[in-house]
């Protein structure tokens, strides 16, 4: 995973570096988004029908889907302020053709006034409250509509209504356009907010939601498209969404490992690598940094988030926070800790790259970040310079950082796993997860008379190996 500008400056520098120093690493590349963009560092497009200038274009895509499964991302929730279809609705208002995309306050509450029980009950990702309020050029009129996100005063992103016939109809153009550049696979960018019902947190809104992603996944899967949806929440949101053959994310492990590595204590971590599902995208780290809540609330206890709260603060990180009251539970108002998984384990090469393994010895697909990959430390000045906690774990490599970077042993010890990962014939069996006692983590992969094991001792937090083949046993140190 990585943005299109991170490594070497723009695509074709990526597909350089795929081709070269990360050949036959990677089966796909998770490119965030490479679209026209008015903020948010992508995630409010202002079309898919082009990639950004400044990255490429399209042909660079289709390079780089010659020999990788590409996905995309599809903010499915809004689209930017400064698109072709609000900018209309801004001066025309509801005379707009592209009126119906948008929600304005009646669609939810027709009397135009939400009550504050409603407000109270929504899963805020904002101050205050869901609706920005805009003035039409034409009339003079203010019109309330739902952003998401974004602070008290506006947003970048306006919210698009996904039971209006013209935003499928939009939708489809744009999963269509993907697929005809080569594309694989599309992630649902904050599909859990997508359905606003009064009286609801306005967050994975059942039945509904399941009905918009069994459309969206009907649609896609007759492109020859692969569907991931996006979803922060409790763990039974995703066992639900397993269940339904969905694919979805392990949001879980990264703050269990990291748990797992502090406390010295594998009990959490193995009872959820145990019960995961096979469906599943792995992850450590990401452009928006370690969940915390809710993907934890009901497996750490509010003392344990806090404590991770406090390791990834001691190690130069930030917070982001949660915002919405009816959500925080007490004190514990964190959302994603903003840290490099590197720095969160103190720079520590052994407990890092027992991390690392522990991922790629997980169920499903492991996804790793381009600073996780190269073992990146916090960058502050991006933070200063940007003014946005998240850019601590964004920072953009020159192709000379990226040369240098390749070459540390800890990034070798990392590319050696990955390796590993791919060539051994034993991922393709059955998984068994077992503590040796409370400080040892053993996953054990099997398929046949092939095995292979990883020992983690959380303890002194190195990582052990061991292969075998036709009755041979070969260890490794990770």
């Amino acid at each position: 995973m990585t943005y299109p500008d991170s490594l070497g400056g723009d695509l074709t520098a990526l597909d350089s570096l795929l081709r070269g120093p990360l050949d036959g690493l990677f089966g796909g590349i998770h490119i965030l988004p490479p679209f026209p963009s008015s903020g948010d560092r992508g995630f409010a497009p202002l079309t898919y029908g082009e990639i950004d200038p400044r990255f490429g274009s399209w042909v660079d895509v289709e390079h780089i889907a010659e020999r990788h499964d590409v996905l995309l991302d599809l903010m499915v929730n809004h689209i930017s302020r400064r698109s072709v279809e609000f900018e209309d609705f801004l001066q025309l208002g509801r005379r707009s053709r592209y009126a119906d995309l948008f929600i304005t306050v009646d669609k939810v509450w027709p009397s135009g006034d939400p009550p504050a029980d409603d407000v109270a009950k929504i899963f805020l990702r904002k101050p205050d409250s869901p609706l920005s309020a805009v003035t039409i050029s034409a009339s003079g009129e203010t019109e309330r509509v739902w952003t998401s996100f974004g602070t008290r005063e506006w947003s970048e992103q306006i919210d698009l209504d996904v039971t209006s016939t013209k935003t499928r109809t939009l939708i489809t153009g744009w999963l269509r356009s993907f697929a005809g550049h080569g594309a694989r696979i599309v992630r649902l960018d904050a599909v859990g907010y997508v359905i606003k019902k009064a009286g609801t947190s306005c967050f994975m809104v059942e039945p509904e939601i399941y009905g918009f992603l069994d459309w969206i996944i009907g649609v896609a899967d007759s492109l020859g498209l692969v569907v991931l949806p996006e979803v922060h929440d409790r763990y039974a949101t995703h066992e639900a969404l397993a269940a339904r053959g969905y694919w979805t994310y392990d949001f879980v492990l990264p703050g269990l490992v990291l748990h797992a590595l502090e406390t010295r204590s594998a009990g959490h971590l193995a009872d959820h690598l145990a019960r995961s599902p096979e469906r599943q995208f792995t992850m450590l780290d990401c452009h928006d940094g370690i969940p915390v809540r809710p993907d934890l609330d009901g497996i750490l206890a509010p003392r344990e988030l806090l404590r991770l709260a406090d390791l990834v603060k001691r190690q130069g990180g930030n917070v982001n926070r949660i915002l919405s009251e009816a959500h925080a539970d007490g004190d514990v108002d964190v959302h994603q800790l903003n840290c490099t998984y590197y720095s969160a384990l103190n720079c520590d090469d052994d407990r890092y790259v027992a991390a690392r393994a522990i991922q790629l010895f997980a169920r499903g697909i492991p996804q790793v970040y381009y600073v996780g990959l190269l073992a990146g430390e916090n960058d502050h000045q991006a933070v200063a310079e940007s003014g946005d906690g998240r850019s601590i774990n964004r920072h953009d490599y020159t192709l000379s950082e990226v040369e240098f970077a390749i070459r540390r042993p800890v990034v070798q010890r990392v590319l050696d796993l990955v390796r590993l990962r791919n060539i051994e014939p034993a991922f393709l069996g059955r998984l068994d997860v077992t503590t040796v006692d409370p400080a040892t983590l053993r996953l054990t992969w099997t398929l046949g008379a092939d095995a292979c094991e990883l020992e983690v001792d959380l303890r002194s937090g190195r990582a052990a190996i061991a292969r075998r083949h036709d009755g041979i046993e070969h260890r490794i140190t990770a």
